[in-house]
C-alpha cells in the first residue's frame, strides 16, 4: 500500500494537508475528521486508519485547518468548534477524492471524533452521492444540527459507557437521524477510549461498518 503526503485544495482556496493511503483491496477510502485541538497526527484516528489499511481499505488523514488557523487556533480555540467551517473541508476532501483518478470511483467512508464528528456528518448530507458510511468516535454529533435529518448513508456512533453527557447527546442525535444508523456503547470505555480494549473495540465495529457492501443495514432507530 502506497502512504503519500498530499495537499488538498479548500474552497477558500487553501491548502491543507494529508496523508492518502490507496486501497489495498477493499474499494473504500475512509476521510478522518479529527477533534477539537487536534490534527491528522491524531494517535487514536493513526491507530484506527492503521487498521483499516491492514483489512485493506484506503485511508486518508488530513488536517482541517490551515498551519496559521492552528496556531491561532491553540491560543483562541476559535476554530475548533466552528462547524461550518470544518465540515466544508472535509466537503473538500469527498470532492477532492472524485477528481483524482486513483480514488474517484471508490466509495467514500467518514470517521469522525469529537467535533469531527459533527464535520463529517454535515458533509454526508451534503455529498449524499459520495458518502457511504460514517462513524463517529466519542463524537458530537449533535453539533451538526438540521443536517442530522438530511443523512442518507448509514452511520455508527461509537461512545464509552463511562462518557454519560456524551453517551446522552449521542443518544438525542440519534433520534434526530433518518439513516439507518446504530449507537455503539463500549463497555467500560471513558470518552478518550485509553481503558484496555476500548480502542481495540472501535477499530472493530469500524472495520465491520466500513466493508459492509453500501453501508450497514440496520433499520432507522436502531440499537443502542
Amino acid at each position: 500500500m502506497i502512504l503519500e503526503e498530499v495537499a488538498l485544495p479548500a474552497a477558500d482556496g487553501s491548502a491543507l494537508r494529508g496523508d492518502l493511503a490507496l486501497p489495498a483491496s477493499v474499494p473504500v477510502m475512509v476521510v478522518f475528521a479529527h477533534g477539537s485541538g487536534s490534527s491528522r497526527h491524531s494517535p487514536r484516528n493513526r491507530v484506527v486508519a492503521a487498521a483499516l489499511r491492514k483489512a485493506g481499505m484506503g485511508t486518508l488523514l488530513m488536517d482541517l485547518l490551515t498551519e496559521r488557523e492552528e496556531r491561532h487556533d491553540l491560543l483562541t480555540a476559535e476554530y475548533r468548534f466552528d462547524i461550518d467551517l470544518l465540515s466544508s473541508r472535509v466537503v473538500s476532501a469527498v470532492d477532492w477524492l472524485a477528481d483524482v483518478p486513483a480514488t474517484r470511483t471508490l466509495g467514500v467512508g467518514l470517521f469522525g471524533a469529537s467535533t469531527g464528528a459533527a464535520a463529517a456528518l454535515r458533509a454526508a448530507a451534503e455529498r449524499p452521492a459520495r458518502v457511504r458510511s460514517v462513524v463517529s468516535r466519542g463524537g458530537r454529533p449533535d453539533l451538526a444540527g438540521d443536517a442530522l435529518a438530511r443523512v442518507a448513508a448509514p452511520v455508527l456512533l461509537i461512545v464509552g459507557e463511562e462518557d454519560p453527557e456524551v453517551l446522552r447527546l449521542n443518544r438525542e442525535a440519534a433520534g434526530r437521524l433518518g439513516a439507518p444508523h446504530r449507537v455503539e456503547v463500549v463497555p467500560g470505555a471513558g470518552h478518550l477510549f485509553e481503558e484496555p480494549g476500548a480502542l481495540e473495540h472501535v477499530v472493530r465495529a469500524a472495520r465491520e461498518w466500513f466493508r459492509r457492501p453500501g453501508g450497514a443495514s440496520d433499520a432507522p432507530g436502531g440499537r443502542t
